[in-house]
């Protein structure tokens, strides 16, 4: 009988926390939830606790009266990030939000499963020496991560000579460069491949979302950025790749499913028996796989997230939080579409980088960046200029 896995899911009321809590549906001999946590959806949470029966439950923001069991605040959100009956860490959260839990999660030992992007782009050069000073695994959540982590289990890290990541292209990969300063929000949200929130939608049209990728991949597998590419893979199907010194190019590939990084992340490198219910890849029954060069005028993003991790350790903070700020005054129709990338750009280029931060630096590069953001997407109207 194998043994038990005891879960904690920090955004369980979010698409990754709520598609984790299937996948403990799939396996409820083998997985079993002992902490819930959300930022301030009381309602699907106090659900969730009905169904599962955690020993926590936290919610970071309530105005109403809390049910018997749910905790509320910040606190109680760490709280649950690091129950001590919990093997295994999901950090599920949206935002920057995200980090301060993982720290928690670190600090305890336990197996973090990641999938909030601010944990590493912007905080990695706390987060990663503080999981290998406690012995905390961090494994990824993201399909590309995901996919990196499986490749490289048929080779030595040594023997690696580059990471590829695809990419979907987003919704304008063949649209007129002319044309994009005419897009709209409804335009850009109409992504042609996953069902995402409104944030990360919109940094897969920019394909700021690979940026941060990038990212990510050099932390999680300690490899520079100049060693991770992006290729664009209209199909999805391809989830990433790992390229080895000898030339061979090793792939995972799958139906689009978030549930299946997950289920890796909770049992990797060990491979449960699908359930009748997990998409199946029918190779013969779908239409050809595509590959195609990003065209850096298309994507300026993805070498602006090579500048921030260049610039230096805080870098990443800036860059995400400007990014943040920039595609919510997008959504509110108050910045064109060309302009996310400048007004990001103009940020990073007035950031005075903090050597070698601590957590409270990488908040203050935080806050600064959302201020600075908002000045400038508050005055722009469109003008935001390029250096």
């Amino acid at each position: 009988m194998k043994p038990l896995l005891a879960l904690t899911v920090v955004g369980s009321t979010g698409s990754i926390g709520e598609s984790t809590l299937r996948v403990v549906d799939r396996y409820p001999d083998r997985l079993s939830v002992v902490g819930l946590s959300t930022g301030r959806n009381l309602a699907r949470l106090s659900e969730q606790v009905a169904r599962y029966r955690p020993e926590i439950a936290a919610i970071s923001q309530s105005t109403g009266d809390l049910p018997p069991g749910v905790r509320a605040g910040d606190q109680a959100i760490r709280e649950a990030a690091a129950w001590p009956t919990a093997d295994v860490a999901v950090i599920a959260a949206v935002g920057f939000a995200g980090v301060r839990p993982t720290l928690a999660a670190i600090t305890a030992g336990k197996r973090i499963a990641l999938a909030n992007k601010e944990t590493l782009v912007a905080a990695g050069a706390v987060v990663m020496p503080e999981a290998r000073r406690h012995h905390a695994a961090i494994v990824p959540i993201d399909s590309e991560h995901s996919a990196i982590w499986q490749c490289l289990q048929t080779g030595a890290r040594s023997e690696v000579r580059r990471l590829i990541l695809t990419a979907s292209g987003g919704p304008f990969r063949t649209r007129p460069l002319a044309t994009f300063g005419r897009i709209t929000p409804a335009e850009a949200l109409a992504h042609p491949t996953w069902s995402m929130g409104p944030r990360i939608t919109i940094d897969s049209a920019t394909m700021m979302n690979k940026g941060f990728e990038i990212i990510e991949a050099a932390w999680l597998f300690d490899l520079p950025p100049e060693r991770v590419d992006v290729v664009i893979h209209p199909q999805s199907i391809v989830h990433s790749m790992v390229e080895f010194q000898d030339g061979s190019v090793v792939a995972q590939m799958g139906i689009p499913d978030m549930t299946l990084p997950i289920t890796y992340a909770l049992f990797g490198p060990e491979r449960p028996p699908a359930t009748a219910d997990v998409p199946r890849y029918q190779p013969a029954q779908r239409q050809p796989l595509e590959f195609f060069e990003p065209a850096p005028e298309r994507y300026p993003a993805l070498e602006l997230a090579r500048a921030a991790w260049r610039q230096g350790p805080t870098g990443g903070a800036v860059l995400n939080a400007a990014d943040e700020v920039a595609v919510a005054a997008f959504l509110e129709e108050r910045l064109p579409f060309t302009r996310i990338i400048p007004l990001v750009e103009r940020v990073l280029s007035e950031h005075v980088v903090v050597p070698n931060p601590t957590i409270g630096d990488i908040e203050e590069a935080d806050r600064w960046a959302r201020r600075r953001a908002e000045e400038l997407a508050g005055t722009a109207g469109g003008r935001v200029m390029t250096h």
